[in-house]
């Protein structure tokens, strides 16, 4: 893996004991990297960190709920105390409430938008406040199609998703103004197979699920490596968020009729809800719930879009070769018919 002066990277990961997070964490576990593993559930932490270690890589984990800034910031500072200078920074951590609007509680709507939002803005100060002054490292922002296009149900979720968006954008134009080598990426995801459809707090009138088609979290972790090392912008994960973001910039009317449409029965399996589902809205679940949900079967464990984003230079490079060769013939041919 990339190291600087013969180290390991260091990584902080949000989110890292479920889901996205989980796979980041054994994403960067391949490379040997050094990982500060943050989040709530204790269980899911300690089975992250044996992963890592496995891996042949080390890892702290630390119990911390991002809505906290101040937690936040002394699980930074540990994790330079035991690894040294971070490198990485990557924000996932979220919470959601499936509900529509006129049912979902003030309280609720709050703990989202502290977790899902405002667990970015005290994870990227965390970071920025190491970062800038040794003028380098990367930040991920662990982003969705919904921080561009809204869909009923989750009014909560993807208020913080655009949230996130808005806030990136503004801070990214800071670090050019300062002309800064501190890179901000946001990388935008599709459905995902991950354990929040089964944990995450519904009044929908049956099991929630991502709106296929569903990618693996494993798509959305080599996602996220590559943007901590390619210096891009923002990436974009499967053809699907391709269609909703660029769809929604031509047609946001038609959007929004056809999610009022489609966008309820797209949400929810065929199996009635449980009345008495916990979930982890205020507090983390008992158990390690790994990086899959139950939606193995439907889910794609890759992605030809972001293949092709990743080998972007490459295409290019081929594309210019066809279209050098072609000229070359056509100039051949028209050669040909004047002698």
């Amino acid at each position: 893996m990339p190291q600087r002066n013969g180290r390991p990277q260091v990584v902080v990961i949000t989110g890292a004991s479920a889901g996205v997070g989980r796979a980041t964490v054994r994403e960067f576990a391949k490379r040997k990297a050094h990982i500060g593993l943050v989040a709530r559930g204790e269980e899911g932490l300690a089975a992250a960190q044996r992963e890592v270690e496995q891996a042949g890589g080390k890892a702290v984990a630390l119990p911390t709920d991002v809505a906290d800034a101040d937690t936040v910031e002394r699980a930074a500072a540990a994790v330079e105390e035991q690894f040294g200078p971070i490198d990485i920074w990557v924000n996932d951590a979220m919470v959601s409430v499936f509900s529509p609007f006129k049912e979902i509680t003030a309280d609720e709507f709050r703990r989202v938008t502290e977790v899902t939002y405002l667990g970015f803005v005290y994870g990227t100060m965390a970071a920025l406040k190491r970062m800038l002054p040794r003028d380098r490292g990367t930040i991920v922002q662990v982003g969705s199609a919904l921080a561009y296009r809204g869909i009923p149900l989750q009014s909560a979720y993807c208020g913080a998703k655009h949230a996130i968006q808005g806030f990136t954008e503004s801070v990214r134009c800071e670090l050019l103004h300062d002309k800064s080598n501190v890179w901000l990426t946001m990388v935008q995801m599709p459905a995902l197979n991950t354990p929040q459809f089964g944990w995450v707090k519904s009044r929908l009138p049956r099991e929630p699920q991502p709106v296929p088609p569903i990618y693996e979290p494993e798509v959305a972790a080599e996602a996220i490596y590559f943007a901590a090392h390619a210096r891009r912008r923002e990436v974009f994960v499967g053809l699907s968020t391709v269609v909703a973001i660029e769809g929604n910039k031509l047609l946001p009317g038609v959007g929004d009729k056809y999610l009022a449409a489609t966008g309820y029965d797209s949400q929810m399996t065929n199996d009635p809800a449980d009345p008495d589902r916990p979930n982890n809205l205020w507090k983390p679940l008992p158990g390690d719930r790994g990086a899959h949900g139950a939606f193995d079967g439907r889910a794609h464990n890759r992605s030809l879009q972001l293949w092709a984003v990743m080998h972007r230079p490459w295409l290019l490079l081929a594309g210019l070769g066809l279209a050098g060769a072609a000229i070359g013939c056509l100039a051949g041919r028209n050669s040909s018919r004047r002698e």
